[in-house]
C-alpha cells in the first residue's frame, strides 16, 4: 500500500493524566483488526505501516481547553508496538530508563511536555511547549507494526496542576508483508 487517500486511514486514542500525581500511565489501542501476522499458504501476513503520529493536550473536562498558562506539569511520552501492558491510570505504570529511549525497538514517536509554568520556573522559554519530538516514523519509510496493539506511555517528571488529556491520531494503512520481513518485524518487536 502507498501514503495516498485511497489506502490511509486514521486510528486514535488518548490518556487521562490525573493531576498532582507522580509516575507513569498508559492506555493500550487493539490493533488485531488490523494486523495478521501470519501467512497462509499464497496470502501473505498483513502488518500496520505508521507514517506519522500526531499527538495533543489539553485540559480534561474543559470543553477542549488549552493547556493553562499555570500549568507546570512536564512529561515524557510515546508511542510503542506490541508492548501489551494494557490500560494503567498515573501512577499505575513505570516507564523504565529506555521506554522512550532510540533503543527501544518498540518505539514508534516519542518526545516531551513541559507545561508553561515549567518552563518559566526553569529559566527555559526557548523550550517549544508541545510537541518536542524526539523520534518518528516517516511517509518514506514508515514503522510497521505486527503486533496486536499499541500503547501510548507517558512518564511525568513534574506533577500536573490540572487533569489533563494526552491524544494521538496516527496516519496508517495496512500492507502485505513477505514471510522474511515479516519474520524480521515480529523478532524485532518483542518485549
Amino acid at each position: 500500500m502507498a501514503y495516498n487517500i485511497k489506502d490511509v486511514f486514521y486510528l486514535s486514542s488518548s490518556v487521562k493524566i490525573d493531576k498532582t500525581t507522580a509516575g507513569g500511565g498508559t492506555g493500550q489501542l487493539d490493533l488485531s483488526a488490523y494486523i495478521d501476522p501470519i501467512a497462509r499458504g499464497r496470502q501473505k501476513g498483513t502488518g500496520l505501516a505508521v507514517y506519522k503520529v500526531h499527538f495533543g493536550i489539553q485540559q480534561y473536562n474543559a470543553d477542549s481547553d488549552p493547556i493553562d498558562d499555570a500549568e507546570a506539569g512536564t512529561l515524557s511520552y510515546g508511542l510503542m508496538a506490541g508492548m501489551g501492558v494494557g490500560d494503567n491510570a498515573t501512577g499505575n505504570a513505570n516507564m523504565g530508563d529506555t521506554a522512550f529511549d532510540m533503543t527501544n525497538s518498540l518505539l514508534i514517536q516519542a518526545g516531551a511536555f513541559y507545561g508553561p509554568k515549567s518552563q518559566i520556573a526553569n529559566a527555559c522559554t526557548t523550550v517549544s511547549m508541545f510537541p518536542n519530538t524526539t523520534v518518528k516514523p516517516s511517509i518514506e519509510v514508515p514503522y510497521v507494526i505486527v503486533r496486536d496493539n499499541v500503547v501510548l506511555g507517558y512518564q511525568i517528571l513534574d506533577n500536573f496542576v490540572e487533569d489533563t488529556v494526552l491524544s494521538f491520531r496516527m496516519e496508517c494503512a495496512q500492507i502485505s508483508l513477505d514471510q522474511a520481513t515479516l519474520n524480521q518485524l515480529l523478532r524485532t518487536q518483542t518485549v
